[in-house]
């Protein structure tokens, strides 16, 4: 099975915009599609992983490199 795959790019935005970006661009997706997701607000971090517990979304990863927070979410 192939995920389809999007990408949502929110450097540069402040909360609570990345969690508003993130269920915009998950609403428009099919079950089991995966969203990455690159933020530069380190509130993201904790945000993110909240979201997911509150929606049955699955945080497949996150990780920080240099300034930037990289997630993949599947939706469900």
């Amino acid at each position: 099975m192939t995920d389809n795959v999007q990408t949502l790019d929110a450097r540069g935005l402040n909360c609570p915009l990345p969690i508003l970006r993130t269920k915009k661009a998950l609403a428009t997706m099919a079950a089991g599609d995966v969203l990455e997701i690159t933020a530069t607000d380190p509130g993201s971090l904790k945000d993110l992983d909240s979201f997911c517990g509150q929606t049955g979304n699955e945080m497949l990863s996150s990780e920080q490199k240099g300034g930037e927070f990289l997630f993949r979410i599947r939706k469900v």
